[in-house]
């Protein structure tokens, strides 16, 4: 499984430009006026990931095919969204559909391009967001209490689930939290997640800013990194200009564009790696002479389940997994080499997939 993260923010932020860069499409159009995406954008990109190549390299593997990514580029929401103003409005669904919200937050001065509310304070721009969506949160809300009356009345399970979890997100969004804020019961994921709840959604602020701080980060980076900390969220500098300017450019060439620029690596793999961290997911590979191929999975997912993120027979089948850790396989210099070393592994059902195993499963078909 990969990931979608919903991309949102003010109209004149940087999203389409990052979505640009991103996806290394121009399938979105970035220009200096709101509401220039029309329609939200979906890019998908290969997650990078050096170990792959490691392995394809030592197995011969004739085909790399990485695990991939979703952005969606939602167009720029403005207070009074939730009521329809701007195009807010009919965007609201599509951010239910994302695994994460994207909050890209203007970080930079430009006298050239304009902000729709006169004014540079990415902290006040995370806010007119979050209001506005728990605002519709809170809407959705109430709505589907007042529907569940009927089947309340009869003593239906799910929808006594249901109202008990609606009241206690009412609650926190009454007070100006978001949903995320409640705690939720293991027993109750399944129903909370499908509420859909806007404000439910994991966040991670994405700081566009001048070139010359992506590598440092400014002094208002350094109040929305504030920001996040109190709300256990996670941030990420990126300079929309750069990620444009690598995007257009060769492998070799942008590696030493962005030693240039003082950064070690591109902001598209720190933006993934946050996600992946957001959300909790982790990466297993298979590799052999046909293909190295990376595969995404939950942190904690059992082996079974695992094997069923490649083909459903996979997990109603499985026997067992054979073993080897990254680090393990690329000393013994692939899956011979691990063997001689004891480091080849029978797994069971019960076995947890670490990030970095190489793994094939036996299944009866």
């Amino acid at each position: 499984m990969g990931f979608k993260m919903g991309i949102v923010g003010l109209p004149n932020v940087g999203k389409s430009t990052l979505f640009n860069a991103l996806t290394r499409t121009a399938a979105a159009q970035a220009a200096n006026f709101p509401f220039c995406t029309i329609e939200p954008n979906v890019g998908e990109v290969a997650v990078p990931d050096p170990r792959l190549e490691k392995l394809a390299a030592i197995a011969g593997s004739k085909q790399i095919i990485p695990t991939r990514m979703t952005f969606v580029d939602i167009a720029g929401l403005v207070k009074g969204a939730s009521r329809g103003e701007g195009l807010g409005n009919q965007f609201l669904a599509t951010i239910r559909e994302v695994d994460a919200v994207a909050h890209v937050l203007r970080c930079f001065e430009d006298g050239d391009i304009t902000h729709v509310e006169g004014r540079i304070d990415p902290i006040a721009d995370a806010e007119t967001i979050e209001t506005e969506l728990m605002i519709a949160d809170l809407e959705s809300v109430e709505k589907r209490i007042a529907g569940l009356s009927r089947k309340l009345k009869g003593g239906d399970k799910e929808a006594l689930d249901q109202d008990r979890l609606l009241k206690a997100a009412q609650a926190a969004l009454a007070e100006g939290r978001p949903a995320r804020s409640v705690k939720v019961a293991e027993d109750d994921r399944r129903t909370w997640s499908l509420l859909q709840l806007l404000t439910a959604k994991p966040v991670l602020y994405v700081c566009n800013v001048e070139e010359s701080a992506a590598a440092t980060g400014n002094a208002l980076t350094e109040k929305v990194a504030e920001m996040a900390a109190r709300e256990g969220a996670a941030t990420v500098v990126i300079s929309a200009r750069i990620e444009e300017e690598i995007a257009q450019l060769p492998a070799d060439e942008a590696a030493m564009f962005l030693e240039e620029m003082g950064l070690h690596e591109a902001g598209l793999d720190r933006l993934i790696r946050a996600g992946h961290d957001l959300l909790g997911l982790q990466t297993y590979f298979t590799v052999g002479p046909k293909e190295a191929r990376a595969w995404t999975i939950a942190k904690g997912t059992p082996a079974p389940q695992a094997a069923g993120v490649i083909h459903g027979d996979f997990e109603r089948g499985f026997i067992r997994a054979e073993t080897i850790a990254y680090a393990d396989y690329i000393a013994g210099k692939g899956e011979a080499g691990a063997k001689e070393a004891g480091k080849f592994r029978i797994e069971g059902k019960t076995y947890v997939v670490q990030d970095g195993d190489v793994l094939h499963f036996l299944f009866n078909a």
